[in-house]
């Protein structure tokens, strides 16, 4: 007999913050700013890379092309398990 897993939820901001950080939270918004962030920089700024142009500038942008999808991949896990009431 397995124990069925209760799904995460939160209605307090501190609950939101630990639930931001959980384990299986990264596991799950970290895959998803890989994917993205690696395809939004390829797309962006791939020739600019391989051209051997890149400055800070563009490593700067090719880190939001991978924190921008985690805080909406994030904010969207959070948004699924928030708890009314």
């Amino acid at each position: 007999m397995t124990v069925p897993e209760v799904a995460p939820s939160w209605s307090t901001w501190r609950e939101a913050l630990a639930l931001w950080f959980a384990r299986t939270t990264l596991r799950r918004t970290l895959k998803i700013a890989a994917v993205v962030g690696t395809l939004l920089s390829l797309i962006n700024q791939g020739s600019v890379i391989f051209g051997g142009d890149a400055t800070v500038a563009t490593w700067l942008r090719v880190g939001f092309n991978y924190f921008v999808p985690f805080c909406v991949s994030s904010t969207g896990f959070l948004s699924a398990t928030r708890r009314r009431g």
